[in-house]
């Protein structure tokens, strides 16, 4: 019997191309599905062979109105990378701005928002190199 996993989050986007683009292009991510959604909706996912993000956008394009503010209901989506530097200047290449970041047992981590403002914490579980010289 296989154990339970996270195999995707759905979260709604003003513009799901844009933000396919967008995870592209920071994660290495690639094109796994698109097509029509339920209630009328579209979706493209976005991610690995075992893992995705579903990038919902409602008829029309239509956006969810209504703003949550952090955690209300959703807080933050995490991203496991090897390489956190490389993951860093990917972000800031899309034109988007880390913050938060933190080195603690037992990795290291930052957060962006994208233009949507859904949060994203990238954290890094590879030991940190002690300084030599």
């Amino acid at each position: 019997m296989t154990r339970p996993f996270i195999e995707h989050v759905n979260v709604t986007v003003s513009d799901p191309e844009r933000s396919a683009a967008l995870m592209a292009a920071i994660f290495g991510w690639r094109e796994r599905w698109r097509g029509p959604a339920r209630d009328g909706g579209t979706t493209i996912h976005v991610g690995s062979d075992s893992a995705y993000v579903a990038l919902y956008t409602g008829p029309g394009g239509e956006h969810a109105a209504l703003r949550y503010p952090k955690g209300e209901p959703l807080n933050h989506v995490g991203i496991q990378v090897d390489d956190l530097d490389a993951i860093e200047a990917e972000v800031i290449a899309a034109g988007l701005v880390p913050f938060a970041h933190a080195d603690y047992d037992p990795g290291r981590r930052f957060y962006f928002l994208d233009p949507d403002g859904i949060e994203y914490e990238v954290v890094s579980y590879t030991a940190v190199q002690p300084a030599t010289g």
